[in-house]
Formats: structure tokens, sequence, C-alpha cells
């Protein structure tokens, strides 16, 4: 438990110091004043058109999952080909495998049409 020590302390001095910035800022702070622009939801500057509370179809989150899926990917190959040599043939092929399990992923949502976007 002696390890954790250093942690702990840590810890207590970030709370310690977030908690006196919040304090600080209450008191020192400008009150607050909301206005209806202040409230309204901002995004590229373009004032919504519709709610924000609207139904999104779900492919896009399939298609968001998918390029997750392939964007760790990218985790994975990097530390691999620092340690490419030292792996040998064996992590090669594992690592062959693993893309190929990925490529067959990516082949089924293609076929199954989840990459089209209507």
């Amino acid at each position: 438990m002696v390890e954790y020590g250093a942690i702990l302390i840590y810890l207590g001095l970030a709370l310690v110091v977030a908690a006196t910035l919040l304090a600080v800022n209450a008191v020192l702070g400008p009150p607050p004043r909301p206005s209806r622009d202040k409230i309204m939801p901002y995004e590229s500057g373009i004032p919504p058109l519709m709610s924000a509370r609207r139904r999104v179809h779900v492919r896009y989150h399939v298609i968001a999952m998918i390029f997750l899926v392939f964007d760790l990917e990218i985790a994975f190959i990097y530390p691999w080909a620092v340690v490419y040599r030292e792996l040998g043939w064996l992590g090669f092929w594992e690592m062959m495998v693993f893309l190929g399990i990925l490529v067959i992923g990516l082949l089924y949502a293609w076929k199954r049409g989840a990459l089209r976007w209507e």
C-alpha cells in the first residue's frame, strides 16, 4: 500500500486545487447572466434548424463503430511494426490473422450495405 501513497497524495492535492479554484470563481467571478443566445445550441456558427433530440438512423452509429474498429487497428499495428523484427514469423502471421479477421468483418459490412449512405 505504500506504493499508492504518492498517488493518493496527488489525487488529494488535485481535489483541493479544483475545489479552491471553483470556490474562488464563485466568489470573485461575474454573476451568471443567461440569455437566449448564450443557452442556444451552437455548431459551426449556423443556427440550429431542428431539434437536437431528433432520432438518428442506426446506420450512422454502425459507420461510426466501423470507423472506431479500424481506427483502433492502428493502435495495434504501430507497436507491432516497432518490434516486428523481434517477433519473427510467428508475430507476422499473428498480425496477418488479425488483419484477416478485420477484412472479413469489413467485407461482411460492405456486403450487407452498412457502408451505403442514403
